[in-house]
């Protein structure tokens, strides 16, 4: 009996908790349903609202690329041999036309020396050629002389026109064998020279930068083997790849701005320099490349960029947070709150520029006001809607300025 009875004041304490909740839950209905004079009307819907602003918004992207020495030369020989001296290294400093390597030039001088002994027997030759046609061209002058005074016969005659003859072609040959011979000497000499290898590049800066060495000294190198590169770092070249979208956008001169991770808390400004006017079949992109200043050589070919662009600026717009947006009837639109505070009207917008969180919209007539951020979904032209913080919408303080 006695369990039956406590039984029964469980069930009765829960019941009256269950109205009491119930009781609770009308009332708040009530409260939302009557407007500030207590007056009965339309249920408001809870929102939470944002202020419409005016200013600049911007249309920008960025995109990931990598930095490029403008122009890179590498220093190969042009004979081969063995690296006898190697004076500089990666990261130094070099000079258009510095004497960066030489080759062991022992059998080149001795090529020289060849040359040189060769010329001096064609240079004999040619002496004595031209001795033998002294004499003849005397020869024959006699001979005439003596035929013109019956004393010399005409075989006489034409036996030294003959040899007069003979020496001449003598002589030329002798003349093309000293000028062979002299310009085997300046080919010694010019291969002899080539064991001295120097950075002769052409355009650009008179200073450039060692990139990379391939050798060492005592290594043995052939023809046009690559000893080492030399990179122009200032300026140093950002190139990136855009798609059909973006490269509407882009034009020459147009400016950048470049971060990096070795300096993730300094931008770097850029420009445009070169637009490709095809789009690689393969990934559909056009290859864009940037100008960027690097008078202290901080930037290095082969950093990782990140690279922003500013393709469209408006100065005096009118902008909503991108929550504010929303559909109706597949039109984008937004929920403007009326003067009175207690009621929105719908208002068909065109997108504009997004730049974050910030839409710019074109509404007829629209500057300023409250945009509904939050409850839009619930409400409709003319709803009536309640906002939880009207003090600090009167003061001016919104989400939007928070």
């Amino acid at each position: 009996m006695k369990s039956t009875g406590k039984r029964k004041i469980i069930l009765i304490l829960a019941g009256m908790l269950i109205i009491a909740f119930a009781w609770q839950i009308i009332s708040r209905i009530k409260e939302l349903g009557e407007g500030p004079g207590g007056e009965k009307g339309p249920r408001a819907v809870p929102v939470e609202v944002a202020k419409i602003k005016t200013g600049p918004v911007e249309l920008r992207k960025t995109f990931s690329g990598t930095l490029e020495s403008p122009s890179e030369f590498v220093v190969a020989p042009k004979i081969s041999g063995r690296v006898e001296l190697l004076n500089i290294d990666i990261g130094d400093t070099v000079v258009r036309n510095q004497v960066v390597a030489e080759l062991d030039d022992a059998e080149y001088e001795q090529a020289v020396l060849l040359a040189k002994a060769d010329l001096a027997v064609a240079e004999a030759n040619r002496f004595e050629a031209e001795s033998a046609h002294e004499i003849a061209e005397r020869e024959l002058e006699r001979i005439s002389e003596l035929l013109e005074e019956g004393l010399a016969s005409d075989s006489e005659y034409d036996s030294a026109k003959a040899d007069q003859l003979a020496q001449q072609a003598r002589l030329a040959v002798s003349k093309a064998q000293v000028q062979r011979a002299e310009a085997s000497l300046e080919t010694a000499r010019i291969r002899k020279g080539y064991t001295k290898i120097t950075a002769e590049w052409t355009g650009g800066d008179d200073n450039r930068t060692v990139g990379e060495r391939f050798v060492n000294e005592g290594d043995s190198v052939s023809v046009n083997s690559p000893l080492i590169s030399i990179l122009e770092l200032d300026p140093v070249n950002g190139v990136i790849y855009v798609t059909e979208k973006d490269y509407v956008y882009l034009k020459i001169g147009q400016q950048a701005f470049l971060t990096t991770d070795a300096y993730p808390d300094e931008t770097f400004e850029g420009v445009i320099s070169l637009i490709a006017p095809i789009f690689q079949q393969a990934t559909r992109q056009a290859r864009v490349e940037l100008t960027i200043e690097n008078h202290d050589f901080r930037l290095k070919p082969g950093m990782f960029i990140r690279t922003t662009i500013v393709f469209r600026k408006v100065e005096n717009a009118v902008i909503v947070p991108e929550q504010a947006l929303t559909k109706r009837d597949g039109k984008d639109g937004i929920f403007i709150v009326n003067d009175d505070h207690r009621t929105v009207r719908w208002c068909p917008v065109k997108i504009g520029i997004r730049e974050g969180e910030k839409v710019q919209i074109e509404c007829d007539g629209l500057r300023k006001g409250l945009v509904v951020t939050l409850g839009q979904q619930l409400v409709d032209d003319g709803s009536s809607i309640l906002i939880p913080e009207e003090k600090d919408i009167a003061a001016g303080k919104t989400e939007v300025d928070k």
